[in-house]
């Protein structure tokens, strides 16, 4: 791995909250190059491209990034597809990891720490639709190899935490496709060979008592389409998305972002939340074994919400540069 970190600012909001995450990391003066390569919508409209191949040469290159969010028209448009699907698929990012924590000072509900995986290559992501004027259909792939795979990548990460790995699936309706899902999981949770509970639940119930229950909670893993949900869902638990992180992890490469979109409607006004994209620079030092920085960073954040700076979205003043400031000064 290199000593430079991709940049992916993309559209809208994207272009405001990787810029303060680039502040902070300079703050943190780790000796980190980084690159800003063109991705997105935007994109897609100057050159004909969302994803250009001198983008994911760079990344492929350099094996890190950071992205910020693209803008996808509704309904698609002739030739554009999803970038960050793009990189998923082009760098076999298989895991897609969702840190879900409680914020300090009552910012949310107390007592919730858990991990969403998420299978991150096939499901009914791979886009694979058909339809006549009448009738549309969706074809769903589940592989043994990817559902081990999955299983095998939230077993190592529930020994690490307090070892309760929760398996869900709809295997009771989906015989064949979540049926081989959760065998194949189950049997790479229990090849790693830890000293970890495994749990299975119908993601239905499980969605209830994620409402219900989140501090119950440890590592859950689950087929595309359900960890999206998910962690949607258990994003509103703690903040809403604007405080979301996540990673896309393959066994060589890996790609940050926050889990919010491109946020047209504030886009451009400087008032954007940065805390998911600063949790997901956090992750990204983890990966990349700077363990203390990434820890020095995540109490600058606790220590800012417990100060009561808080952005917007999350009931207070705080711009996206004030904010920002803020977290560097308690670095």
């Amino acid at each position: 791995m290199s000593n430079t970190i991709c940049l992916l600012p993309g559209d809208g909001i994207g272009q405001e909250v990787v810029p303060a995450a680039v502040a902070v990391l300079n703050a943190l003066d780790l000796g980190f190059a980084t690159e800003t390569h063109p991705i997105g919508w935007d994109c897609f409209e100057a050159t004909g491209s969302a994803l250009p191949d001198t983008t994911l040469a760079a990344v492929a290159t350099h094996q890190v990034a950071l992205f910020g969010a693209t803008s996808s028209p509704t309904g698609g448009a002739a030739g554009y597809n999803s970038p960050i699907l793009a990189l998923r698929k082009q760098l076999n990012l298989y895991a897609n990891v969702r840190p879900v924590k409680s914020l300090a000072n009552g910012l949310s509900r107390a007592d919730i720490d858990m991990l969403i995986v998420r299978e991150n290559t096939e499901g009914l992501y791979v886009r694979q639709e058909t339809a006549t004027a009448d009738r549309a259909e969706a074809k769903r792939i589940i592989t043994r190899e990817a559902s081990f795979r999955i299983g095998a990548y939230a077993a190592k990460e529930a020994a690490k935490r307090r070892g309760v790995l929760t398996i869900t699936h709809k295997a009771n309706v989906l015989v064949k496709t979540d049926g081989l899902f959760l065998e194949a999981a189950t049997a790479g949770a229990q090849s790693v060979g830890a000293d970890i509970e495994i749990n299975t639940r119908i993601v239905d119930a499980l969605a209830h008592d994620l409402v219900m229950y989140p501090e119950r909670f440890d590592v859950i893993v689950a087929p595309n389409l359900y960890g999206d949900i998910l962690s949607d869902l258990c994003s509103g638990l703690v903040g809403g998305l604007g405080v979301a992180p996540s990673g896309n992890i393959g066994d060589t490469h890996a790609v940050f972002e926050p889990v919010h979109g491109s946020a047209p409607d504030i886009a451009g006004q400087g008032i954007a939340n940065p805390t998911a994209t600063l949790q997901s620079l956090a992750m990204l030092l983890t990966h990349v074994e700077q363990h203390a920085a990434s820890q020095r960073l995540q109490t600058a954040l606790s220590t800012t919400f417990a100060d009561g700076i808080l952005p917007r979205d999350l009931g207070g003043s705080a711009d996206t540069n004030t904010f920002t400031a803020a977290v560097i000064a308690r670095l």
